[in-house]
């Protein structure tokens, strides 16, 4: 690191929902900008104009900010370095390639997609690495002239010259790439849309980013944008290419292993805090078996040498169980905030708040993702109680429910404030019927609940209150008989 502030950026293209690989890359800068006092730049790589959407684009930036990521410049936040959209950056392409023609480094290709495909498809059958051969790269101008008049469109291939390209990988060490492998590569298109690589080395360049944190899937592409670095004189960035996340079969996380974007994950009722301590900690390292993290530690420990050479698998099980700490942490005001939409499709926008915060208190144990809130809130509700199958098999003998009717009793000639009833019969119920442990409860939150399974019985006392409690035992004792 030297002393000048880093600059980093994140480039998506808006052409689907933000991957959660994406996110992950996104978040590896944002840490790297936040750990060295650097800046994040937001760019948005829209060249494919026919797959880019203004919906998807500020669907990831709803996603970046609801994970916590915000940058310094970008969209919404410009800077000295914009326009942060490549659409608007054509002029500076154009220029830049012109410097490429004036000095031969480049040269029109008049192959057509059927020629190039042809040409791959003999490499390929003679076991050697597909590349461009370089059948456009000498023509004469008086061939160049006559494809041009004939309608033909040309795009710009840059001129690879013979060489080892080497460089060192902040993560990966020393990497080496032979020229004579890459062929020619197109860095303007036939239709005037510049290629990813030429794009990137000159917006990395003009927005001064000091660090090109990404996938190793773009570990090969580094090559080619050296090269293209070199030809312009312009000085590269560091870079730090990490492993990518796969599933469960170690291929690369797709939509087969199951939900892959944060709109998914959100959606599923995942806490953003969580799913910022997931991705930080997938295949890299807190130190010291920690697996728990807050963000500001995660930002203060944060360090490239964490991070794993190898792909981690997405483990959806591990994520839930961060998720379900996390939501143990919340205080139930905050958590209310969060479940808020799976409250209103639970069919519950309109409970009382403090009653609401109490539920939240009662079952925040019990639950692992936010969108399992809305059969708990229904264990509250009256309207709706009714007695599951097990509760039913649980109470379905003359014991059980003499139990009830002497509960049923000790309630009807209770004093006891609702927060005091649990503590005030339970002992009384016990003592009247000799029974206690497992015996005694399983069959109270059968009735109680509907259910065989949940928060603690106390807390039930507490938020249902006598009525409520009167309710449901008779109920229960109807069901029995």
């Amino acid at each position: 690191m030297t002393n000048a502030p880093p600059r980093v950026r994140f480039a998506p293209s808006p052409t689907g929902e933000l991957h959660v690989g994406n996110a992950r890359t996104a978040l590896f800068n944002w840490l790297f900008a936040k750990h060295y006092r650097g800046s994040l730049i937001l760019r948005i790589e829209d060249t494919d104009q026919v797959r880019t959407s203004k919906v998807f684009e500020e669907n990831l930036r709803q996603d970046l900010s609801w994970l916590g990521i915000e940058w310094d410049e970008g969209p919404g936040r410009e800077g000295s370095c914009g326009p942060y959209h490549q659409s608007e950056r054509f002029s500076l392409y154009r220029a830049h390639l012109e410097r490429l023609i004036a000095a031969d480094l480049v040269y029109p290709c008049y192959c057509t997609d059927e020629e190039l495909e042809a040409e791959r498809r003999s490499l390929l059958s003679r076991k050697l690495m597909p590349r461009y051969l370089g059948k456009c790269r000498n023509l004469t101008a008086e061939t160049r002239g006559r494809l041009a008049a004939a309608g033909r469109p040309a795009a710009y291939r840059f001129h690879v010259p013979p060489g080892t390209i080497t460089f060192s990988d902040l993560i990966r060490g020393p990497v080496r790439f032979e020229g004579s492998a890459l062929g020619d590569f197109i860095i303007v298109r036939s239709n005037g849309i510049p290629a990813y690589n030429f794009a990137v080395i000159i917006d990395d360049q003009l927005m001064k980013i000091t660090h090109v944190i990404r996938g190793e899937d773009h570990l090969s592409n580094t090559a080619l944008q050296l090269l293209l670095y070199r030809a312009l004189g312009f000085a590269p960035p560091q870079f730090a290419h990490h492993a990518l996340i796969l599933g469960w079969d170690r291929a690369k996380l797709s939509k087969r292993h199951g939900s892959t974007t944060v709109r998914e994950f959100r959606e599923q009722g995942i806490l953003p805090q969580a799913l910022i301590n997931y991705l930080a900690l997938l295949g890299a390292s807190f130190g010291e078996g920690k697996e728990i993290c807050g963000v500001d530690e995660i930002i203060e420990t944060f360090s490239l040498d964490r991070a794993g050479k190898s792909g981690a698998i997405f483990d959806k099980d591990k994520l839930l169980w961060i998720n379900s700490l996390y939501i143990r942490k919340e205080s139930p005001q905050t958590l209310a905030g969060h479940m808020q939409p799976f409250i209103k499709e639970a069919g519950y926008g309109h409970l009382d708040e403090t009653r609401l915060y109490r539920i939240l208190d009662a079952v925040r144990d019990n639950i692992a993702s936010l969108a399992e809130i809305g059969p708990y809130l229904r264990i509250f509700d009256d309207s709706v109680y009714e007695l599951s199958a097990g509760a039913r098999q649980l109470l379905a003998d003359d014991e059980t429910r003499e139990v009830l009717l002497i509960l049923l009793g000790l309630l009807n000639n209770t004093d006891a404030a609702d927060d005091e009833l649990y503590g005030t019969l339970m002992p009384l119920l016990s003592e009247k019927t000799g029974l206690r442990g497992k015996e005694l409860f399983m069959p109270l939150r059968a009735a109680i609940t509907g259910k065989t399974k949940g928060p603690e019985l106390d807390r039930f006392f507490s938020i249902l209150g006598k009525s409520s409690l009167r309710y449901r035992l008779h109920k229960a004792i109807a069901a029995t008989t």
